[in-house]
């Protein structure tokens, strides 16, 4: 069964340097907040973190005093069997609906389910497609 819900999505963008996703992730479990998905990268100079996690406004508290440029953003978070064409009929339900994938992150590994997280044009209706 696929199920697809909206949640909120932090972002937080800074300058790069070593040792920044543990001072972010020190940070957020200082507060006793669980990362529930995490896409973490850089690009030249600059590191960019997208989480969902059990409590965004404590998160976004403790990264605060980082100085990182934090944003919060609605995405669609999908719970689907962890077997093979699972992610491509949701991505083939968003399609037909003509919805344009902005980015999505995810994770499979292990277990009976695997969760993504879709930022999309139109997330109200990707959810609706989804959840069809």
């Amino acid at each position: 069964m696929v199920k697809a819900t909206k949640v909120k999505e932090i972002s937080c963008t800074m300058p790069n340097r070593i040792g920044l996703l543990s001072e972010i992730t020190t940070a957020i479990s200082g507060e006793k907040v669980n990362i529930t998905a995490i896409c973490a990268y850089a690009m030249e100079t600059t590191a960019f973190f997208l989480l969902t996690t059990d409590s965004n406004t404590k998160a976004k508290k403790a990264l605060a005093p980082l100085g990182v440029v934090i944003e919060e953003r609605e995405v669609v978070e999908v719970e689907m069997p962890n077997k093979a064409g699972e992610l491509q009929k949701v991505s083939k339900r968003i399609a037909d609906a003509c919805i344009d994938i902005q980015y999505m992150y995810g994770t499979s590994r292990g277990g009976k389910t695997a969760t993504c997280v879709f930022k999309t044009a139109d997330d109200k209706k990707a959810i609706k497609v989804i959840n069809k």
